[in-house]
């Protein structure tokens, strides 16, 4: 018996003994499914904002950052099943979730030129002290996943977090700000001048980390910023819809790929000839 063939014996027997499940729904995973299986995939909800100029991501950034383009991948709340995703990428020592979800950004927003002209991806460095604690930087992680697609050199070493800051979790709109300021500082900002970095990190809530990751390079000359994350949290406000048309979305026809029933609260939503589709109810959206 050769050292392949042991090889893939012991994997298919410690399989059979420690089958790998789904991070969302805790279903066995089939032959060809990562992380995550075909049908919480199917029911991600999915932004689809890199399709969308002046989406609500690139707003969290207007007028604080030389920004080119932004998104987040999915959305998020504090009782969605995806919120295991997240908690084990970044509490649960799964750093092979950061990989894999990196890779489905990648593939899914490479087709769009969402990458186009970025010649280094940068994911939010941890303090070297919560670094340690953690074992991973989780944004380093997604960072990994999206240059195994995309072939963009990530870099880790030109921006540091020099303040160990208390967990945002709890933290006011305000005090998150307040927490952050000052907290990177660029190694060599010359090697970044007329570049386009992109900064990455998990989770994107107020965008004070990543507005206070971006102000380190402040005086680079001719540096362009484009931001991705996995996920956007918050409540989405009734504005956001208002002022656009609203039609129940079809099952066969949604956007975000939804499992829908009669009380889903999925809407079909046009924004400017790209129809969008987003779940209201668990968005307090009225």
């Amino acid at each position: 018996m050769t050292r392949h063939s042991i090889g893939l014996w012991f994997r298919s027997a410690a399989r059979l003994l420690f089958p790998r499940r789904c991070v969302v729904c805790g279903a066995r995973l089939v032959e060809g499914e990562e992380g995550i299986c075909l049908r919480c995939n199917m029911d991600m909800p999915r932004t689809n904002w890199h399709l969308l100029p002046d989406n609500p991501v690139e707003k969290e950034f207007w007028g604080k950052i030389p920004l080119e383009r932004a998104t987040s991948f999915f959305l998020y709340h504090k009782g969605s099943d995806f919120r295991h995703v997240l908690h084990l990428l970044k509490y649960g020592g799964r750093k092979d979730i950061g990989r894999i979800m990196g890779r489905f950004m990648a593939q899914e927003l490479q087709d769009s030129g969402f990458f186009e002209g970025i010649d280094r991806i940068v994911p939010i460095p941890l303090h070297p002290l919560k670094r340690k604690e953690r074992g991973y930087n989780q944004s380093e992680c997604l960072a990994r996943g999206l240059s195994a697609v995309t072939g963009i050199p990530v870099d880790t070493s030109g921006v540091k977090r020099v303040v160990h800051t208390q967990s945002q979790t709890r933290k006011s709109a305000y005090e998150r700000w307040e927490n952050v300021a000052g907290i990177f500082r660029v190694e060599h900002p010359e090697h970044y001048a007329g570049q386009h970095i992109l900064l990455v990190d998990d989770v994107l809530t107020t965008g004070s980390t990543i507005t206070a990751c971006a102000d380190a390079f402040a005086g680079v000359e001719g540096l362009r910023i484009s931001v991705l994350t996995l996920a956007k949290a918050g409540v989405w406000p009734a504005s956001f819809f208002l002022s656009d048309e609203v039609l129940p979305c079809l099952p066969t026809q949604c956007f975000m790929r939804l499992s829908h029933s009669a009380s889903s609260g999925c809407h079909a939503v046009l924004r400017q000839g790209v129809t969008q589709c987003f779940v209201r109810e668990p968005w307090n959206i009225t």
